[in-house]
């Protein structure tokens, strides 16, 4: 006789067999999204749906941050703004000798027929929160491809470059930190001129410039700014503060290390650099005109040319004086010879 369990032990399949099948599932969904990115468009669409829910979660938080800044106290104020005022001074004259540096730099450039830089549109944004992983640098900021967002977009702040854009959600942004420990930026030295490649080592506040030779000239205390050679980063955002070089004698490269400009964990607001241009219309404006200036003092330049050949006329005499020796060789057609001699002269030049 056949014996049946009941039906309130009954289970379905093993427990084994059900973790095989959501391991082999999730193992095709991960292949799936990594060469095939099926998902990006699911992905796009959970991100809609929880976005109120995040922005649920994170309003107590907000909540009090905004309770501790409108208690902040008047003291700090006070010396807060005594700090202001001082950085002010000293920055007064700075800021006097840059506007006459820009003003010749601009001179110069229409001079040579070179385009003033243009500076690019900017969006302000906020951190809501650190990323997961704890092994990686990245955060995650409040503006995303509903505010013109993108991959691969420089993000900065008012010391120099925080990171890049490595990820974006419609009301919501990825950004990987420069001391991510796969974010490379090529770099320069302000004071020699040296161009590198800083790496960030995982760890906050520290960067490394690898594969510099021993005796590349770079010493404590160097300033290193984005050289632009990679099409991302703008030539000239500060980038990090060399702290400490080391050289062996059995090691070709020099250990280089340094500290981040930018404030990577004490400020919340950051500046994400658009592509567009402000204004490209002052790169065709300066262009046309230098032409001319150049065409006009060549005009008279050329009328003092045709002034040379009679300079160039005093040797016709001296060269007769040649036809001469060889006349005796030439004396069939020293007769024509005598009458076209000044005519070939006067051409030539």
């Amino acid at each position: 006789m056949e014996y049946n369990p009941p039906p309130l032990f009954k289970q379905g399949a093993s427990a084994r067999a059900r973790m095989l099948l959501f391991a082999f599932l999730a193992v095709a969904l991960l292949m799936a999204d990594a060469r095939l990115h099926a998902l990006s468009v699911l992905r796009q669409g959970v991100g809609i749906l929880l976005y109120p829910l995040q922005a649920t979660a994170l309003l107590p938080r907000d909540v009090f941050f905004g309770t501790t800044d409108y208690f902040t106290s008047l003291s700090a104020l006070k010396e807060e703004n005594r700090r202001i005022r001082q950085r002010e001074v000293q920055n007064a004259q700075q800021l006097q000798q840059t506007r006459q540096l820009m003003a010749e730099n601009a001179h110069l450039r229409e001079l040579l027929g070179a385009s003033e830089r243009v500076q690019r549109r900017s969006v302000l944004a906020e951190i809501l929160y650190d990323a997961r992983d704890p092994f990686s640098r990245k955060v995650i900021i409040d503006r995303g491809a509903r505010h013109g967002l993108e991959a691969g977009l420089p993000v900065i702040d008012e010391a120099g470059v925080v990171g890049q854009v490595t990820r974006t959600l419609p009301f919501s942004a990825e950004v990987t930190l420069l001391t991510d420990k796969d974010h490379p930026i090529p770099v320069q030295v302000v004071r020699s001129g040296v161009r590198g490649v800083a790496y960030g080592l995982g760890r906050t506040g520290e960067l490394e410039l690898r594969f510099m030779a021993a005796n590349a000239d770079i010493v404590k205390g160097d300033v290193l700014t984005t050289s632009g050679i990679d099409g991302v980063y703008p030539a000239g955002l500060a980038v990090a503060t060399v702290t400490s070089v080391s050289t062996k004698t059995s090691d070709m490269f020099a250990r280089i290390l340094c500290a981040p400009a930018a404030g990577m964990s004490r400020h919340r607001q950051l500046l994400v650099l658009l592509g567009a241009p402000k204004a490209a219309s002052d790169v065709p404006a300066s262009s046309p005109p230098l032409p001319q200036e150049h065409a006009q003092p060549q005009d008279p330049t050329q009328p003092q040319q045709p002034a040379q050949p009679p300079a160039q006329a005093q040797p016709a005499p001296a060269q007769p004086a040649q036809p001469a020796v060889p006349a005796p060789g030439q004396a069939p057609a020293a007769a024509p010879i005598t009458t076209p001699t000044p005519t070939p002269r006067e051409t030539a030049p």
